[in-house]
């Protein structure tokens, strides 16, 4: 018996002796680091808002009648302002031929079957009834939470390129509720800035009454990002977002503001509570557009990542821009192509590149000025070292390897010149942003 022992204990420090032996054996050769490229701009371009406001003059740039008339615009129409067509753009856009899923597979026929039944656009603005948001949403094309992508093999495709992501809307947002889904989990609605599918449950069903009381109150601008907002029994309601305005209540005291949110439901109907909040969250009325707010609001809004459609509570070129200008009663729209719409727009039709920098040096004004291509929009911020600056939440720039098209990927607000990524070994010039800007716009004039 003391033998068999004796051998089991031999064998078992034999074996173990044996996977030592085959561990080192399987250590890979040393292989030296490649070494990274790095955007220059992003070394010699300041990333300090300061740098860039010594010459702002305070003043208004906007109505907070005007920012209410397209805020409140929802529970101020009689029906969904689109036709049923242009609600179905998504279902026209893909199909089984150039979409893929979750698990980068294309989708089947079955999936676009089920969608189109589960819509239920035969009943399209039917409802058209006033609601509120009660959380953060996303705001989607189809009527599922699941992702929709182009060729994943692609550069610039694939995730995080939801296309179902149209956009994201804040807690306590006006809508106009047009129809349920076939399954009533989801509801087809109108924001002030965008259409699509909220999940139904989010929502609240609000009376015209309050709406009345709602949108006459005195508003409070959140000038904080990410701040807990709870009930008068300290339950969490949620967070508070650039961008949202809420009306106020008689409650305040000298260090906090009292204002009205929903984030529940009792049936249909919205659950209203007074939350109090401290006056360096909440602003009353319109900030001016001075050197000190616009460093405070732009700040805020720029600790984030790159998020298509605003999604995992990011921003993306466009949304970023929205929520900034919105504590000053500037109301911009959703999507870029919209927004370098927004009031005097000068095109550069026909203009070489060094004409386009001469025509954004004489008749840009910094911080009121927006350049427009295709799928993006810059915040024009000055001329430094002769170089026009701007900012923007861009995802990447271009580069193309023998004919094969990249992307060097930034993934965060930035401040840059317009020939960003010029320093790359691949830069794709055909693509940069000079090249490719087609218009721009000062939204303070018209």
């Amino acid at each position: 018996m003391n033998y068999i022992y004796s051998i089991c204990i031999l064998l078992l420090f034999s074996s173990c002796a044996q996977k030592s032996e085959l561990k080192l054996e399987t250590k890979l050769p040393h292989k030296e680091k490649e070494k990274k490229e790095i955007i220059q701009d992003l070394l010699d371009v300041d990333q300090n808002i300061s740098r860039y406001l010594n010459n702002i003059d305070a003043h208004s740039i906007a109505k907070l009648e005007d920012y209410e008339k397209s805020y409140f615009k929802p529970w101020n129409i009689e029906s969904i302002d689109i036709s049923v067509a242009e609600a179905k753009w998504a279902y026209r856009a893909f199909n089984s031929s150039n979409s893929y899923g979750e698990n980068l597979q294309p989708l089947k026929a079955s999936f676009f079957e089920e969608i189109e039944a589960r819509s239920n656009f035969q009943n399209f603005s039917k409802i058209n009834k006033p609601a509120i948001t009660l959380k953060a949403l996303n705001i989607r094309a189809f009527p599922t939470d699941k992702p929709l992508l182009m060729d994943p093999s692609k550069a610039g495709e694939g995730f995080p390129f939801d296309y179902l992501q149209n956009s994201t809307i804040a807690p306590n947002k006006p809508i106009l509720v047009s129809h349920y889904s076939q399954d009533r989990e989801w509801v087809f609605i109108e924001a002030s800035f965008a259409y699509g599918w909220v999940k139904a449950r989010d929502i609240a069903f609000i009376p015209r009454k309050y709406i009345d009381l709602y949108e006459a109150a005195e508003k409070e601008f959140f000038i904080k990002e990410g701040v807990p907002v709870y009930d008068s029994h300290q339950n969490f309601l949620f967070r508070s977002r650039i961008g949202m305005m809420l009306p106020e209540v008689d409650t305040a005291t000298k260090s906090s503001n009292a204002v009205l949110t929903i984030s529940n439901y009792k049936g249909t109907q919205p659950y209203y509570i007074t939350s109090k909040l401290s006056k360096n969250v909440l602003h009353h009325g319109l900030l001016e557009f001075n050197s000190q707010n616009i460093a405070m609001i732009f700040n805020e809004v720029s600790h984030v990542k790159y998020g298509w459609g605003g999604m995992y509570g990011e921003r993306d070129c466009s949304s970023i821009l929205r929520d900034f200008f919105a504590p000053f009663g500037l109301w911009l729209p959703r999507n870029s192509y919209e927004q370098g719409k927004v009031g005097k727009v000068l095109s550069f039709d026909g203009l070489s590149d060094e004409e386009k920098l001469k025509k954004i040096k004489a008749e840009g004004i910094p911080f009121e000025t927006l350049l427009y291509k295709p799928g993006h929009i810059l915040l024009y911020v000055g001329i430094k070292n002769d170089k026009v600056i701007v900012f923007h939440n861009t995802w990447g720039v271009k580069t193309n390897k023998d004919g094969v098209e990249g992307r060097f990927i930034i993934g965060k607000p930035i401040f840059s010149t317009l020939e960003l990524g010029s320093n790359l070994k691949y830069y794709d010039k055909n693509a940069s942003l000079l090249t490719k800007l087609k218009s721009m716009n000062i939204l303070t004039q018209k």
